[in-house]
């Protein structure tokens, strides 16, 4: 388990190097975890459903591979709706901003 210090908070609220950002199905890049947020609020059910159903969550993988938050990456599994994935990453965001 990662001790969050101040320095891990900040890593993981910025941005990701260019060739790990996340592209969404509706051609958005997201660079950083408010943009996922934001991402999350406005895209089509569609879009949603794409990246998180049964068999994958593109969200989940993304945030444990790429950003390296391993329970945000838990919580993304465990969400079971696009207005619930949003209220996540924004409740870490908050969360990470506090550190």
């Amino acid at each position: 388990m990662v001790k969050i210090t101040k320095a891990v908070a900040a890593k993981w609220s910025g941005d990701v190097p260019q060739e790990k950002q996340f592209c969404c199905l509706d051609g958005r890049l997201l660079k950083n975890l408010p943009e996922l947020e934001v991402a999350l609020r406005e895209m089509s059910e569609e879009t949603f459903r794409h990246h998180s159903n049964e068999a994958k969550n593109d969200f989940s993988s993304w945030v444990r591979d790429v950003i390296g938050d391993e329970k945000l990456s838990r919580d993304l599994r465990k969400a079971t709706s696009q207005g619930q994935t949003a209220k996540v990453v924004n409740g870490r965001i908050a969360w990470l901003r506090r550190k």
